[in-house]
């Protein structure tokens, strides 16, 4: 099982969100999909999900309808509408363009002697 991550602050609604939008899901399976589609490497409170779900379908992100779930029980569904599709589609651009961005910045090497000399110099001295 791979190392357990910390969900960064402002990422449990793009995760319940890209969780959803791969089919409708109860409380429960929301919790299992985060897990499937991390690998098992993120893990999400139950205590956290409820309140997340709850915001997201006052925001008008999810929708949510009462079901029967695997073992034949009661069970708030959650399905993502076109606002929550269009929230998830925003989200993970800027997403991917932050992760791209610190990798970039993370992989740069140090700057040699020469190259700190030419970026000393005034544009006009180049």
């Amino acid at each position: 099982m791979p190392e357990q991550a910390q969900l960064l602050p402002g990422t449990l609604d793009l995760l319940i969100l890209k969780a959803v939008s791969l089919g409708p899901l109860h409380g429960y399976g929301v919790l299992l999909r985060i897990g499937q589609i991390s690998g098992q490497a993120l893990l999400v409170e139950q205590g956290a999900l409820y309140p997340a779900l709850f915001r997201l379908v006052r925001q008008g992100l999810l929708k949510a309808n009462w079901g029967a779930s695997e073992n034949n029980r009661r069970a708030k569904f959650y399905e993502l509408t076109p606002q929550g599709r269009k929230r998830l589609r925003e989200e993970t651009e800027g997403w991917n363009r932050l992760a791209v961005a610190i990798a970039s910045a993370l992989s740069a090497q140090p700057v040699s002697p020469n190259a700190k000399r030419a970026l000393a110099l005034e544009p006009e001295e180049i």
